[in-house]
């Protein structure tokens, strides 16, 4: 089975950096993004490292000023949220990845061949998802459709 690709455009990356390194605040965090209607899509967390760590996730674009609204809230001066607009998604789906080694090698190292500037990479078992710049959009789209 040929993988499917599909792509997402006007995707703000938002990483708060430097927050407390427990569930319940995270939790917490993604409880009042849902109640302002926001949809997060890519999440990830830095490994902890100490009691403080980084997380990372998208939204729209269309959401940013919400989103804008409620970390400006949380920044008492120690947590520093980064807002990166305008990237899109590139995700690679397939059943046939669980236990097959080699396929993320194979799509970062076309996204390499193109100098992609890659703002975010989550997985699951069946799919690779890359967030990168507008940019480099298209020279990414292309090259990893050529591995695929």
């Amino acid at each position: 089975m040929k993988p499917s690709i599909t792509v997402s455009d006007d995707i703000t990356l938002i990483t708060l950096h430097n927050i407390p390194a427990n569930i319940d605040f995270v939790s917490e965090v993604f409880e009042n993004i849902a109640a302002m209607g926001v949809d997060v899509d890519m999440i990830s967390l830095s490994p902890v490292q100490s009691s403080k760590t980084s997380l990372s996730f998208t939204v729209n674009d269309d959401d940013l000023m919400k989103i804008l609204g409620y970390t400006s809230k949380l920044n008492d001066g120690t947590i520093k949220p980064i807002v990166s607009s305008g990237n899109c998604k590139i995700s690679i789906n397939d059943p046939g990845m669980e236990n097959c080694p080699g396929v993320a090698a194979k799509v970062f190292k076309s996204a390499a061949k193109v100098g992609t500037d890659i703002r975010l990479i989550t997985t699951s078992e069946t799919q690779i998802s890359l967030l990168v710049t507008k940019s480099d959009f298209d020279s990414a789209y292309a090259a990893i459709q050529s591995v695929m």
